[in-house]
């Protein structure tokens, strides 16, 4: 009788589970290339388009900041629903750097894996 109850909690909980559905995350380009840029022209944006392809609303939960100040993330707070688009902006600022940069942000969503954004060029004093 004991196993017959823990099979059927088991099953409850695995239909449950699938009831709720799964966010996913997919997104378009996972790189960008920012090519040559002046250290002292500014910051410069670039724009990771995503769509939530999962059956639940996607929550992005915390996209890092590369390890540096140079980064800043910009992301939707509110919960992205099954079928739509949104996007992560990602604002560096190459002032006091020079030559070759490879950086990356870490997004985090409640999916529950993370997803790294990469992003490169040659700061130009």
């Amino acid at each position: 009788m004991k196993r017959f109850i823990s099979t059927a909690l088991t099953l409850i909980v695995v239909a449950v589970i699938a009831l709720a559905g799964n966010p996913v995350i997919t997104f378009k380009e996972t790189t960008h290339d920012f090519g040559n840029i002046k250290a002292t022209g500014g910051p410069v944006t670039c724009e990771y388009k995503f769509t939530n392809t999962g059956d639940a609303p996607l929550v992005i939960l915390t996209v890092s900041n590369g390890g540096c100040g140079c980064t800043t993330p910009d992301f939707p707070k509110s919960p992205i629903a099954s079928g739509k688009t949104g996007s992560i902006k990602i604002h560096f600022n190459p002032a006091g750097r020079k030559g070759e940069f490879n950086r990356e942000v870490t997004v985090k969503t409640n999916q529950g894996k993370r997803v790294k954004l990469r992003f490169s060029g040659v700061v130009i004093p």
